[in-house]
């Protein structure tokens, strides 16, 4: 009987039980792709990842699906979980590395920049510029989202799809009222991504918000089996990028923007847009471990 070793983090946080919930399987070669299946749905967090440090590439290679059977790709908190696993158990997976450190996720490579807090590893991971490539119909969101659009109506800002490694919705918010009552119709919410070509509705506001903090948020994305999320890194990215080419922010500040909070997984995630992309930073911490049987 083939064994495997698993680990849980939570992911987005510095503390057990709350961020995001990520299981990371570590394999010594790639495995069947019903297998990569089967494990997700068998630990049925959003999302799992599966790593191993490639010899050849002198990388970390990480590969990530959902429980429906959707392989993740982009700068999130599951790749985000996978490097911080690997730090916190001292794997060398920088060998051979020199000045830029990288990791692969799928088929592509992501500048990473480690540093430590409080005796923690937290990570950096930049993502490409953000770039919008449409504006759904307010109107339409509103009832996908349970919300009247006059709730939509956040300083004149447009919902709009917004990508750096991966195109979601973003979607302004009237106040934290409005963010706390939404809700998620599943059957439309699927039908809109699909129309328009993206994945995700990242639901936030700047109004009435937690002082120290950026954006309260909220994420749905039915379409790959995820109901609503604690954190998204590949969806910060982008609010990030679009606050910032509305210039409600500046480059190269630092910001915090707060998800989950809703589902009793609040996340902090740390967003920076810098002159070639956006660092999206965090850190994990390893809430068990064990075995699982092929």
């Amino acid at each position: 009987m083939n064994e495997l070793n698993y680990y849980v983090l939570d992911v987005f946080t510095n503390q057990r039980y709350k961020g995001n919930q990520l299981s990371v399987v570590y394999i010594e070669n790639e495995l069947d792709l019903q297998q990569y299946h089967d494990i997700s749905r068998e630990f049925g967090y959003s999302e799992t990842s599966f790593i191993h440090y490639n010899a050849n590439e002198n990388i970390l290679k990480v590969r990530s699906f959902t429980p429906a059977k959707f392989e993740v790709a982009g700068a999130g908190h599951n790749l985000l979980g996978a490097v911080c696993l690997a730090l916190i158990k001292k794997w060398d997976i920088f060998k051979n590395q020199h000045s830029e450190k990288l990791v692969k996720i799928k088929d592509t490579n992501i500048p990473l920049k480690i540093t430590e807090l409080n005796g923690i590893p937290y990570v950096g991971m930049k993502q490409r510029p953000a770039s919008i490539s449409g504006k759904p119909p307010k109107e339409i969101i509103a009832e996908a989202v349970g919300l009247s659009p006059e709730e939509l109506d956040l300083n004149g800002w447009p919902v709009s799809i917004v990508k750096t490694e991966v195109a979601h919705l973003m979607v302004p918010v009237r106040n934290l009222e409005a963010l706390k009552k939404a809700t998620s119709n599943k059957t439309m919410l699927k039908k809109i991504s699909e129309q328009y070509g993206f994945e995700g509705f990242y639901l936030f506001t700047v109004n009435g918000i937690t002082e120290g903090f950026l954006a309260e948020s909220r994420f749905f994305n039915p379409g790959i089996g995820i109901d609503e999320d604690p954190a998204t890194g590949t969806a910060a990215g982008p609010l990030a990028g679009y606050l910032h080419q509305l210039g409600y922010i500046k480059q190269d500040e630092d910001h915090q923007i707060l998800q989950g909070a809703y589902i009793e997984h609040p996340s902090v995630i740390h967003v920076n847009v810098s002159a070639d992309g956006v660092w999206i930073s965090g850190s994990s911490v390893i809430v068990m471990e064990g075995k699982l049987f092929l």
